[in-house]
């Protein structure tokens, strides 16, 4: 069909192309101008030390890293802040999912911040999908308040499928933490399992959140994880929740009786509380520094933390043997052939695992 505006009568009409429009890409942006600059060792560890949380964040970026240059110069940054660590009281808080371990955090930090004072950093282990190795690190979504608040960090890290590698990692993120001023440091677990262990050997009071009602109370006592907590709180203890948590409560402690009196020598009690509307929450800490002034004086709180510092030599000794023996070039090269020898039925896991184990320690001793 012909178009109207070409018909004769319309002669004198004249149909501008219009304005030339701009490329979508900024002209006058020069490739690497908002680049960061990297920092050296040196100004790193003086920033940590003002308590500069930005220059903090970039060095826990730096621990967290697989690349071997910047483990290196982590490594480096680690050794120079280790003399101003160690000032600090670390709370491990674990508990099942959905028991509100996010929640309760952003209200016992406010409540310690604003009785206590000082600067609390939290770290929080997001665990990652095992299939597309991803993680929301949404859990300041649930601490609000202490996501606004000026005298905390919280700081959310990748579980990215290695439990072990990822708590050696919080474990030195505590120290340059506590180089940084903090002197109240929460570590939030992945969930109820092995992470739990590794939790306890890094923190100074281990505080254990269940919720009740859940149908099944024999759950929350089986041994395990029971033994190695401080402190047994029961959350969502308000409204119709109330007589299910005393009675929750009243199961937790007739429990404990079963369990051996703990090395610190200390009996750990169940308290109710709610995290949704803050209540309870003053008891609870006012048990934690009870633990924590009971400890130090009998000894153990430094016992605890040698301990916890010998556990994290022969961790540190047992990651590196692992990464360097599936690094070293010999074993990459013979480690799809053993898994070819091993799907065809001509040997089984293990010789073929001692196979690669002999070959790797025969290159060693060469």
């Amino acid at each position: 069909m012909e178009h109207p505006e070409n018909s004769s009568e319309y002669a004198g009409l004249q149909v501008n192309s219009g304005v030339e429009q701009p490329s979508i890409v900024n002209p006058y942006l020069k490739h690497g101008r908002f680049r960061r600059r990297e920092l050296s060792v040196g100004e790193m560890v003086e920033g940590i030390l003002k308590g500069d949380v930005t220059i903090l964040s970039q060095a826990v970026t730096l621990i967290e890293s697989v690349n071997p240059d910047h483990q290196a110069r982590a490594q480096e940054v680690i050794n120079k802040c280790l003399p101003y660590s160690g000032n600090s009281i670390r709370i491990g808080i674990s508990g099942v999912p959905g028991a509100g371990k996010s929640t309760s955090i952003d209200e016992f930090g406010m409540h310690v911040l604003k009785v206590k004072g000082g600067k609390l950093a939290v770290l929080a282990i997001d665990p990652s999908s095992e299939r597309t190795k991803g993680s929301i690190l949404g859990d300041k979504t649930r601490m609000e308040k202490l996501a606004q608040h000026p005298s905390s960090f919280i700081r959310p890290s990748p579980s990215a499928g290695s439990l072990g590698g990822v708590a050696r990692k919080t474990r030195e993120t505590i120290i340059l933490c506590e180089a940084a001023g903090f002197d109240k440091i929460f570590v939030e677990t992945v969930g109820v399992g092995q992470s739990e262990t590794a939790c306890h050997s890094m923190v100074d009071f281990f505080l254990l959140i269940q919720v009740a009602g859940t149908g099944d109370e024999l759950q929350g006592i089986k041994r395990g994880i029971m033994e190695i907590s401080d402190g047994i709180v029961i959350n969502k203890c308000d409204g119709d929740n109330v007589d299910r948590c005393q009675m929750a409560a009243t199961n937790f402690r007739n429990a404990l009786h079963f369990f051996p009196m703990p090395d610190s020598g200390w009996s750990p009690r169940v308290l109710c509380y709610s995290g949704f509307y803050g209540t309870g929450v003053k008891e609870i800490f006012d048990m934690i520094y009870e633990y924590v002034d009971f400890v130090k004086a009998n000894g153990y709180f430094d016992y605890r933390r040698n301990e916890q510092s010998k556990y994290w030599m022969y961790e540190s000794i047992n990651e590196h043997l692992r990464l360097n023996f599936y690094n070293n070039p010999q074993i990459k090269a013979q480690l799809s052939a053993a898994e070819q020898t091993v799907l065809a039925g001509q040997k089984t896991s293990f010789v073929a695992a001692q196979d690669l184990l002999d070959a790797y320690f025969a290159q060693l001793r060469k």
